[in-house]
């Protein structure tokens, strides 16, 4: 028999966060909806896509969990699917975000708030140094001897970046440092979007005692858009691996911060044993290498974090507060100064030693899917929809099915196939697909309960279409239902760029302020 789901109101809510137990505190909202206004500890796991990504951001299925949303009755639906998904203690906040306001507590908008937040707070208590776009432009300009790196992951950065920077992702900084500066004369400038990694990533460099100076670029390639300078697409630099000289300096400075910031280091034999306490314990085992290298070989049972990501959207792969990280890489170097961040966050984290020893496994990361075995849906083949299988209904991200899809196929968000169905036009049969198939197959069942139009899931996905040497077609092109599953960035807009971007900055900014009069978060920095 499934647990009942509970009620909690704002001050039982409020107590929960501060008594020293394990809560994942979840939003049932589509992100853009979500991030309009919401809990500052809150994760945002929209309801159509619970069962692929609850598995993971909350592992622990004796957990506390609590669903909030705005009034639209989405976080009772989600309560009620996460107790018949094996969750037992599950209940939903009395009232929602307006209770919670109500009751005097604070309501924050954006998304990855507590990391960005965090990055605020260590500027603000650490000092981070930090240049104008127009200090930097003169630099390059006047040939100055100067080393940019641009912090985001390698997409981010291949999409726009600043002219001479060269790619390495927050996390890959230290590692790498000493062979793409080998002068200390040289003066390094960290930059991103915005602010978050560049001050994450000089501040990691300065905490790891390089000697040169460090700088962030203060709003990012933000900043150097807004200065009318020329931003460059598709750049392509990248270092090449550490040197076997340049890793022993970088293991000496991780070392140096994980000793100052206290991170413990566990073997196998204890990584085994937290294994065993999962049921009474969350833990979250977490390689932050690149996703090139986790796919080249990882130990079972990891899940892909790039330490820079791993900082900036920590909400996304751990929801559960109180639970315990276990961080891996091949040497120590990433998953310290990763860690260092993470403990600083308010997260138990420790380090693996030798955490590619032994047998690994191979391929990308792949989202858990939670009862995918109880779903019976019929399905059919790429070749039986090049045939004419019927009319597609695409469930994945919008910002991905712009990027490509199935030619003719319209976009739907799963939790509202109920009003949406009535927007998509008339067909023999609806053929559901998604990323890689999984999803679709949940969303199918969802679909038929509200149509008498026959539906079936496409084995494998548009992956599958893909992979069959079949076109996809780009564009917002086919909308059965508003794109508001995403958060797009202020670049991503098509209209009013220039002012989304001043608006993006001046909220980051203030997110120290607001942390100063919250006693939710659990930030503690540590200055060199």
């Amino acid at each position: 028999m499934n647990a009942p789901v509970g009620e909690i109101d704002a001050a039982g809510l409020k107590a929960m966060l501060h008594d020293g137990g394990e809560v994942a505190l979840l939003d049932a909202r589509e992100e853009r909806v979500f991030a309009a206004r919401h809990l500052l500890l809150a994760a945002c796991v929209p309801l159509g896509r619970l069962e692929v990504t609850i598995g993971d951001c909350v592992p622990r299925r004796g957990a506390r969990v609590v669903w909030c949303d705005d009034g639209e009755g989405l976080a009772a639906a989600a309560a009620a699917r996460t107790v018949a998904l094996g969750y037992g203690d599950v209940a939903v906040l009395a009232g929602g975000i307006a209770a919670w306001e109500a009751a005097g507590q604070p309501i924050y908008s954006g998304i990855h708030v507590p990391s960005k937040a965090f990055a605020e707070v260590v500027e603000h208590e650490a000092g981070t140094p930090w240049i104008s776009a127009e200090q930097l432009n003169e630099w390059i300009e006047g040939g100055a001897d100067i080393a940019v790196f641009d912090s985001r992951s390698y997409e981010e950065y291949h999409n726009n970046s600043i002219p001479t920077a060269v790619s390495c992702p927050g996390a890959e900084l230290v590692h790498r440092f000493d062979d793409i500066v080998p002068s200390p004369d040289t003066t390094v400038v960290v930059n991103c979007g915005g602010r978050t990694r560049s001050i994450i990533g000089a501040q990691s460099l300065i905490n790891a005692g390089v000697p040169n100076k460090v700088v962030s670029m203060k709003d990012g390639t933000m900043a150097w858009h807004l200065a009318g300078l020329p931003v460059q697409h598709g750049a392509e630099r990248r270092p090449a691996e550490p040197s076997a000289a340049g890793l022993a300096t970088a293991r000496a400075r991780a070392a140096a911060v994980a000793e100052r910031s206290g991170i413990a280091r566990i073997d196998q034999a204890t990584l085994a044993a937290w294994r065993g306490e999962a049921a009474v314990r969350s833990l979250y085992v977490l390689d932050v290498r690149t996703p090139e290298e986790y796919a080249a070989g990882h130990l079972p049972g990891a899940r892909s974090a790039p330490g820079g990501q791993l900082v900036q959207e920590t909400d996304t792969y751990m929801a559960t507060w109180g639970g315990r990280a276990v961080l891996i890489d091949d040497n120590g170097v990433r998953a310290a100064m990763t860690a260092s961040w993470l403990q600083q966050m308010g997260w138990e984290v420790a380090i693996l030693e030798d955490g590619l020893d032994g047998p690994l496994e191979t391929g990308p990361w792949t989202a858990t899917a939670l009862g995918a075995d109880a779903v019976s849906v019929d399905a059919i083949e790429v070749g039986d929809l090049i045939a004419g299988g019927g009319l597609v209904v695409d469930v994945e991200f919008s910002k991905r099915y712009g990027q490509g899809h199935i030619p003719g196929a319209w976009f739907a968000i799963r939790a509202r196939f109920a009003e949406s169905v009535a927007g998509l036009p008339a067909a023999a049969r609806y053929v559901v697909t998604s990323a890689d198939g999984v999803l679709a197959r949940y969303a199918a069942k969802d679909l038929a309960a509200v149509t008498e139009t026959p539906v079936v899931a496409l084995t494998g996905g548009t992956a599958a279409w893909a992979a069959a040497g079949q076109p996809l077609e780009s564009g917002l092109t086919h909308l059965a239902d508003e794109t508001d599953d995403v958060q797009l960035t202020a670049r991503e807009l098509k209209e009013n760029r220039e002012e989304a971007m001043r608006a993006y900055l001046a909220w980051e900014i203030d997110l120290v302020n607001q942390m100063a009069a919250d006693d939710d978060h659990r930030f503690q920095v540590i200055t060199p």
